[in-house]
């Protein structure tokens, strides 16, 4: 990735993140950053099998030139769960597109949990996010993504700027989930009901399946667990994907819910009970 011209008004952030797993527990094993990516230390509130980290952002907020590069490795039968401490935020821009690059990959019987809260694009702002994973056969992925067009609770709707979107997931060098999407400015497809149908909360949890996977009873016990706010939802299963979305107006309710299925789905796709991070209730 190279490095975007320099700028006076702008920051380039790197972090690169690795986790192993030594004797029975998770350690991580790689912290290294550039700029103002951070994690604090690695938590374990579910004893040393499962390795939490919060994923820091220090201006609190990306604005227009800011390019951020995150990077994590979850080795052999190693498991990470990766959070954030509130939502991630996309300033209004003068002109200059930010952009967030998120690189995972995941080794051979492990698991990697990505579970931000939500990510709030102002009015104004010019960004471009991706996401990719890297996965073997035997690997597990379970990550979830709220957008949030404007500050509602503030009057705002997002009228002008852009969003870029591009999400990928590979196991095994074949693709498993690739969705690109590009959102601007007065675009029809925010009213269309083939697009945002005039909502402004869109939420993706995916969370990979292994054949031995039950995914009838799964799907069918998931579609009895329903958004609070009533919105707009649908659950479906792909070869090798369970795939969740949400389109409404309630970041919260996208998040409460995501929070339900990951409550009754952990224990059957990942082999844990579900404990949610404790950055939550702040």
């Amino acid at each position: 990735m190279q490095n975007p011209p320099p700028s006076n008004h702008a920051w380039y952030a790197k972090l690169q993140l690795g986790f192993s797993r030594i004797g029975s527990g998770t350690v991580l094993s790689e912290r290294r950053h550039s700029g103002p990516l951070r994690v604090q230390k690695a938590l374990y509130p579910e004893g040393e099998s499962v390795c939490q980290i919060l994923l820091l952002h220090p201006p609190s907020g990306i604005a227009g030139g800011d390019h951020l590069h995150i990077a994590a490795g979850v080795g052999p039968q190693a498991h990470a769960q990766i959070t954030t401490p509130g939502a991630g935020k996309w300033y209004r821009s003068g002109g200059a597109e930010a952009s967030q690059t998120i690189e995972f990959k995941v080794a051979s019987g492990s698991v990697l949990e990505w579970l931000p809260q939500e990510t709030i694009i102002f009015d104004g702002a010019q960004s471009q996010m991706n996401i990719g994973v890297q996965m073997v056969a035997d690997s597990r992925y379970f990550g979830w993504e709220i957008l949030c067009l404007g500050r509602r609770a503030a009057g705002e709707r997002f009228t002008y700027g852009h969003v870029g979107l591009h999400t990928r997931i590979d196991c095994a060098g074949k693709p498993l989930w690739l969705e690109r999407g590009h959102i601007r400015d007065r675009d029809p497809l925010l009213d269309s009901p083939t697009g945002w149908a005039g909502a402004s909360v869109c939420g993706t949890l995916l969370a990979t399946l292994q054949p031995d996977d039950s995914v009838s009873a799964l799907l069918e016990a998931c579609r009895a667990i329903h958004p609070a706010d009533a919105a707009e939802n649908s659950l479906t299963a792909l070869p090798g994907l369970l795939v969740a979305r949400y389109l409404g107006h309630n970041s919260e309710a996208a998040r409460h819910w995501f929070i339900a299925l990951w409550q009754f789905l952990r224990p059957l796709l990942l082999g844990r009970p579900a404990l949610p991070p404790r950055i939550w209730n702040t």
